[in-house]
């Protein structure tokens, strides 16, 4: 059996469903992980994370079932979803690797001043405090709570640094696993339409 007939389609869209599988339960793991450990407390924060890391584990079952019974129904509305979450992606990381300097400062400060958990915890892990400005009122770095205020710096001086970089990679990292499922859909199309050679020849799709 050449590459492109039936069993090829089908360890194809396979495999790639498996590949979505190991990245669902990658993304769960790492946001229970930095919960547990205290790295991370916004709950908020952690439950985005599990939540699409649930989404997509339910999406890659429904493609993997599909492909493993070339189950028709399954197979249609994997695609839809996968369409969707396609486009969704693709415009994501596309304005990531867009977004200039002042545009990346006024969403950073915006969700800075969204949650005073997420302050804390930034201050804690990065050592800084206030976001443009010093905050010498309540402060979670170690700078602060054991030295003068005066020889904190503020966190947007650090988180700045990192910024373009880390947008660069996420939109990377989004435009990777979009053209992947692109290729998911396309593989679910293709399958749907194939004939099973162990079917009865007689018999529908």
């Amino acid at each position: 059996m050449v590459c492109g007939g039936f069993f090829c389609t089908k360890n194809a869209l396979s495999a790639l469903n498996i590949l979505y599988v190991l990245v669902s339960l990658l993304l769960i793991g790492v946001a229970g992980w930095g919960k547990w450990f205290g790295m991370v407390s916004s709950i908020r924060l952690v439950a985005g994370a599990i939540g699409v890391g649930v989404f997509l584990f339910l999406v890659a079952v429904m493609g993997l079932c599909g492909a493993l019974k070339h189950h028709q129904v399954l197979l249609f509305f994997y695609m839809i979803i996968l369409f969707v979450v396609f486009v969704m992606q693709f415009s994501v990381s596309c304005a990531c690797l867009a977004l200039n300097k002042q545009q990346q400062d006024h969403l950073l400060e915006a969700g800075w001043n969204k949650s005073e958990v997420t302050q804390r915890d930034i201050e804690k892990t990065l050592n800084c405090c206030g976001f443009f400005h010093l905050n010498n009122v309540t402060c979670a770095a170690s700078c602060f709570l054991h030295g003068p205020p005066s020889s904190c710096i503020t966190c947007s001086t650090i988180i700045q640094k990192y910024t373009g970089e880390e947008l660069r990679l996420v939109g990377g990292i989004g435009l990777f696993f979009s053209f992947s499922e692109i290729l998911g859909v396309w593989l679910a199309h293709k399958y749907r339409n194939l004939k099973d050679p162990r079917s009865n020849p007689g018999a529908f799709l």
